[in-house]
């Protein structure tokens, strides 16, 4: 079984989710999403943000998220 899998297969935590939600509910508005920004809306710290979104970007779910920099806060580029 792949990785991407494996991910697809493990349930999301609650914030997993609610970041998952989010980005769901605005990539067809915006591609690029800072962590610290996502956390400021769901009220998670940046790093708890960051932390979560790998599950997130190593998941089969119907947008595609990758690191994209690091500037004052992880971005994340977001496609649906």
């Amino acid at each position: 079984m792949s990785a991407t899998a494996q991910a697809a297969d493990t349930p999301l935590s609650e914030k997993q989710r609610r970041i998952l939600e989010y980005l769901q509910s605005n990539a067809d508005e915006q591609t690029y999403f800072k962590s610290r920004l996502i956390g400021d809306e769901l009220e998670l710290s940046a790093k708890e943000v960051g932390t979560n979104m790998t599950a997130i970007a190593s998941g089969d779910y119907d947008i595609d998220v990758e690191k994209w920099g690091y500037s004052s806060s992880t971005t994340w580029m977001v496609e649906a």
